[in-house]
C-alpha cells in the first residue's frame, strides 16, 4: 500500500516555529492534522508552571 501525498514539509513547520519563538512565546507543542493543517499551541508546560508556584491567572 502506497503512502498519501505529503501535506506539509519539514520547513513549513521549522519556520512555523521559528516565527513564535522569534516573538518570545513559549511554544508547548506543534499538531498537525492529516490535511496539514499546522497548530502551534503556546503557553509554558503545566509543570513548569507548578514548580515556579505561578497561577494561570496571575498573568492576566
Amino acid at each position: 500500500m502506497a503512502r498519501g501525498r505529503c501535506t506539509f514539509r519539514q520547513q513549513d513547520v521549522t519556520r512555523a516555529l521559528r516565527a513564535t519563538v522569534a516573538a518570545g512565546i513559549d511554544v508547548q507543542r506543534i499538531e498537525i492534522d492529516k490535511d496539514g493543517k499546522i497548530v502551534v499551541v503556546t503557553g509554558r508546560p503545566r509543570e513548569e508552571a507548578e514548580e515556579s508556584g505561578e497561577n494561570e491567572w496571575d498573568r492576566l
